[in-house]
């Protein structure tokens, strides 16, 4: 059997990814690693999270033996990707806002990304701007809870209309009789509640997810698998080594078989 691909993200929002990576390539294994004694992200200071990330994948990568990792995390990416390239001798697949095709799309020049806040104040999304929106009017909105209410939604815990439809509002502007048509999905874990969204935006726009891409990318650098299809559940991997029931639930109805 040809080595897994590990997908790995700071909670459950790099399913939104592996789901779309089995798309892709329905003939690899997978091992989802979830670093959710870390969660959330937005709570820690550069230096210790990139450290932190990169001390985890020298225990990953020998006991995963992977042929390359996807990052499913637009905070981690930003940050440490260029660390762990250097540091490893696999590929990484990043997870980036998905500004470039954003600015491909928009009819009104009003687009807006929904991030993290350590996803918004990175350097490297302020380069994405200027590289590929410099003819539009981009607004960076860093949410501190969305990711924390979007893993409050998807286990069944309280995440009220109000407190989800108060960390979006600022993504909509009107503008001169334009009004803003893109969000930018910057953080794996929106789309899980993309629907609610929708439900609760004040007029329709296009909720930009950048899985799709994401999978393409990991598409292209995975070796040709000449191997019978794998059997058996992909696994997953959480930091804490222990999920809660629902947790639990959550990852086998994503085809993952807890391990510690």
């Amino acid at each position: 059997m040809s080595a897994p691909i590990l997908v790995f993200d700071s909670g459950i929002g790099g399913l939104t990814v592996l789901r779309e990576l089995r798309t892709h390539m329905p003939d690899r294994k997978f091992v989802y690693v979830a670093d959710d004694a870390g969660f959330p992200y937005g709570d820690w200071q550069e230096d210790e999270l990139r450290e932190r990330i990169v001390s985890l994948f020298r225990d990953l990568v020998p006991r995963y033996a992977p042929q390359l990792a996807v990052i499913a995390c637009n905070t981690a990416s930003t940050l440490v990707l260029e660390d762990l390239r250097g540091a490893f001798d696999i590929p990484f697949v990043g997870t980036v806002p998905a500004i470039k095709p954003a600015a491909e799309r928009t009819r009104s020049g009003l687009i807006s990304v929904l991030a993290t806040p350590g996803t918004v104040r990175r350097d490297y999304t302020r380069d994405l701007i200027g590289r590929f929106a410099g003819h539009c009017a981009v607004r960076l909105v860093g949410s501190s809870e969305l990711a924390r209410l979007t893993e409050q939604s998807i286990l069944g815990g309280e995440a009220s209309d109000a407190a989800i439809a108060a960390e979006i509002a600022s993504c909509f502007v009107e503008e001169e009789g334009r009004r803003t048509d893109i969000v930018v999905l910057a953080c794996t874990h929106y789309p899980l509640i993309a629907n609610r969204f929708r439900q609760l935006a004040p007029w329709p726009v296009d909720w930009l997810d950048p899985a799709e891409a994401i999978a393409r990318r990991a598409r292209s650098l995975s070796p040709v698998v000449d191997d019978e299809m794998p059997e058996g559940f992909d696994q997953a991997h959480f930091t804490s080594g222990d999920a809660s029931y629902a947790m639990r639930r959550l990852i086998r109805g994503f085809g993952l078989e807890f391990c510690d």
